[in-house]
């Protein structure tokens, strides 16, 4: 890519990064988040959609209401996660690098210290009796989220500083139970993004690609750039964006046996169009008109479908102690090739190519009811990434993870149920080795990402 593109780009890696950074804080795979519960992550979420332990099954498979003691259902909780992610350097090159003045080489910095941070994922749910064989209910929680942030200074602050995405999902739903063996569950989800992200912005290198490009000439490019002071050839790009759509689940329970349930459950993809604004800080004076325009900000929007989700679920209990549990979950990550960026009046400032791919995820599980007030759980599942080698970027490190879990459920009473789990992702190191189509601009980003994740998870139950 030529230096001249370097401002479009910018934007493009910015809004991108925004909607896409951070697989490293999602906990299924790239970006999404399966922490809807704090029940289910005792078993590491392995048969969610047929468990039905509680009113969280509005989420994960609408059907299993039905399943549910008579009367009304709240269940509230929260799952701390907190990732580790570390980069470390294996011949990475600084911003600015081949062009020929001194400021547009910036230094390289540091490896950006722990990106990870503490993060709440708070859910809340609500079923109740509807009618003969009817339920009806309501769920909140995040599907998508991030909070990831390097040092300022570090070597990739060019592509990528701080990255936020918060969603929550509103999900009212029903259930109909057909008869003893065959129960079906639908619901409306309202889903609302905020995503904002910050990175690093060459100056130098903007204003000699932008002068190079309009003129030919690299000596017009070298001067105007060089008269740019190395105290200001730094600034920054702040991206912020928003939206709210719609989108559906749906879901079937069938009796294989009275005590064998298979569950069959459809999350439906949910098509943003993000509209929000560009911010550049520090931009010097007296730039060419065509390189300030280029760094002027502005209103942008990105046309993204989150994925869809496809679950076949387990639940089996052998004896009066012991439930098994097991799922295979299928999501359509394949829809995400690219990320267009357009601003204000249609033209495009750039692509980012995503190139995403379809993942699985497969887990198994168990709970042990020692007696009617104590039960303990565990889980192991993998989650495979959607993200291939060749794209992988600082602000989506993500490579497959393998869950560990384990939790309990005290019941204090026969209407009350509290739950505590804890999981360990092993996720696996990821390599990487990034330009975002411009070394003159963004420097080149090489080495490996060490990868970890625990979650701990409380939940309350209430029935009356």
């Amino acid at each position: 890519m030529k230096h001249g593109g370097f401002c479009r780009v910018g934007i493009s890696v910015a809004v991108a990064g925004a909607l896409s950074a951070g697989a490293s804080q999602a906990h299924a795979s790239a970006f999404a988040l399966q922490e809807q519960n704090a029940s289910g992550l005792g078993t590491a979420y392995a048969g969610a959609a047929a468990a039905a332990e509680d009113a969280s099954t509005i989420y994960f498979n609408p059907a299993g209401m039905s399943l549910l003691p008579g009367g009304k259902q709240f269940v509230v909780g929260v799952d701390l996660i907190e990732p580790s992610e570390k980069f470390g350097d294996n011949g990475s090159l600084p911003s600015g690098s081949g062009i020929p003045i001194g400021s547009a080489v910036r230094p390289l910095g540091g490896n950006g210290g722990n990106a990870g941070s503490l993060a709440p994922v708070p859910h809340l749910y609500f079923a109740m009796d509807g009618g003969r064989n009817w339920k009806f209910g309501v769920g909140m929680g995040a599907p998508f989220g991030l909070k990831t942030e390097y040092s300022s200074d570090w070597i990739g602050r060019f592509q990528g500083i701080k990255s936020s995405i918060e969603t929550i999902n509103i999900n009212p739903s029903v259930s109909y139970k057909a008869n003893d063996k065959v129960s079906l569950g639908f619901g409306l989800s309202y889903q609302t993004i905020d995503a904002e992200l910050t990175q690093a912005v060459n100056y130098v290198a903007s204003a000699f690609g932008g002068v190079l490009k309009a003129t030919g000439s690299a000596a017009t490019a070298g001067a105007v750039a060089g008269a740019i002071p190395a105290a200001i050839a730094e600034g920054s790009l702040n991206v912020e964006g928003s939206d709210s759509a719609w989108g559906y689940n749906f879901g079937a329970m069938f009796a294989l046996s009275p005590m064998t349930r298979l569950g069959v459950a459809y999350r439906s993809a949910v098509k943003y169009k993000i509209t929000g604004t560009a911010d550049f800080s520090g931009v010097p004076p007296g730039l060419p008109a065509a390189v300030a325009a280029g760094l002027s900000g502005g209103n942008v929007s990105v046309d993204i479908k989150m994925p869809d989700t496809f679950s076949l679920a387990l639940s089996h209990q052998p004896d009066q102690k012991w439930t098994v549990l097991g799922d295979l979950t299928w999501t359509g990550w394949a829809k995400i090739e690219e990320l267009r960026i357009v601003r204000e009046g249609g033209s495009t400032l750039g692509v980012t190519p995503e190139n995403f791919r379809n993942t699985l995820r497969v887990g198994v599980g168990a709970i042990y009811r020692y007696n009617d007030k104590w039960s303990s759980k565990a889980g192991l599942a993998y989650d495979q990434t959607p993200v291939n080698d060749v794209d992988r970027t600082p602000r989506l490190p993500d490579e497959g993870r393998t869950w560990l879990s384990i939790g309990a459920q005290y019941r204090p009473s026969k209407n009350t149920t509290i739950d505590i789990s804890y999981a360990h992702l092993f996720v696996k190191d990821s390599s990487i080795n990034q330009t975002a189509g411009n070394v003159a601009g963004y420097g080149k980003l090489a080495g490996n990402y060490e990868n970890s994740v625990d979650i701990l998870g409380v939940q309350f139950g209430y029935r009356f």
